[in-house]
């Protein structure tokens, strides 16, 4: 199970976006995922549209109990194979910024808790996304604690640009003083124009300061992004040009995530062949024109 925190330390930059669009790209390749909604906007949670449940996120975080756990977690709107731990407002309540430490560890409990809590007919989950809250309280803290790599968003301005460099000296600092299996697993860049001369140059921008950590694949602006969440529907299942050039490069987002965080001691044997699927994708959809604008280069 690989468990990734997908964060950033600027709202409105399209965080949960990439959360919901992995989601999506997981749910086309068949493997199984649990979406963690721990902003307290619960955009992930409406997006996926869950059935009511007995206990929020909330409940899980101060009491990290099976039952607690079980009666949190629901099937999304989008299908049996994308489960919600859903969100809730109250979870604003929780994120002070000075927290206990042991209370830091209540998201990391929870989540061993759920390989016992499947019954004998349900599949593992292959992948678990952690949709942290634009702040370094209790909640992004807790997720970096649970988490085996962090994904970090960003936009190609200058204020997001910011945000995104100290996400990653929040990362860094979580894997040295409490949770060393955790890794930066890239920074990816959303809502790209091409054509911008501002974006191009912010892009550059983060080149030199992250390197390679900068995703190849960039998620281009397009208007189906926020029609399909409007709709309560994967990308992947919108079908118009702009919502197959978005599902191509998450599906070049997906392979390389789960690349990176494969390099770890947290393997991905249960994966199928990313690269190859992703090939695959491109052939199939006849993307090759929209690839040049959604892939930067090295």
């Amino acid at each position: 199970m690989q468990t990734v925190a997908v964060l950033s330390l600027k709202g409105g930059v399209g965080k949960t976006t990439i959360a919901l669009g992995l989601a999506s790209a997981a749910l086309r390749r068949g493997a199984r995922t649990l979406v963690v909604d721990l902003d307290p906007q619960c955009n992930a949670t409406a997006t996926l549209d869950p059935d009511d449940t007995k206990a929020t996120l909330a409940d899980v975080l101060e009491t990290p109990r099976p039952a607690v756990l079980r009666d949190a977690i629901a099937r999304s709107g989008w299908g049996e194979e994308v489960d919600v731990l859903v969100g809730s407002e109250s979870l604003e309540l929780l994120n002070d910024q000075d927290p206990d430490p042991r209370r830091l560890e209540n998201l990391s409990r929870a989540l061993r808790e759920l390989g016992p809590l499947l019954e004998d007919d349900q599949l593992p989950y292959q992948l678990v996304l952690l949709d942290c809250p634009p702040s370094l309280g209790r909640l992004t803290r807790s997720a970096l604690m649970a988490a085996h790599g962090a994904l970090l968003v960003t936009e190609p301005t200058l204020f997001a640009v910011s945000g995104a460099q100290r996400a990653f000296e929040a990362v860094e600092r979580m894997r040295e003083e409490h949770n060393p299996d955790l890794s930066p697993l890239g920074v990816v860049v959303n809502r790209v124009r091409p054509q911008s001369y501002e974006h191009q140059y912010r892009i550059a921008e983060l080149r030199e300061h992250f390197g390679r950590l900068v995703m190849p694949v960039a998620l281009p602006d397009r208007l189906a992004v926020q029609q399909a969440q409007g709709a309560c529907v994967p990308i992947h299942q919108w079908g118009t040009p702009g919502a197959r050039e978005v599902s191509l490069a998450l599906n070049l987002l997906l392979a390389r995530v789960l690349r990176t965080s494969g390099r770890g001691r947290h393997r991905t044997e249960s994966w199928p062949d990313t690269d190859s699927d992703s090939a695959n994708s491109s052939a199939d959809e006849n993307e090759g024109d929209n690839d040049r604008n959604v892939v930067v280069d090295n």
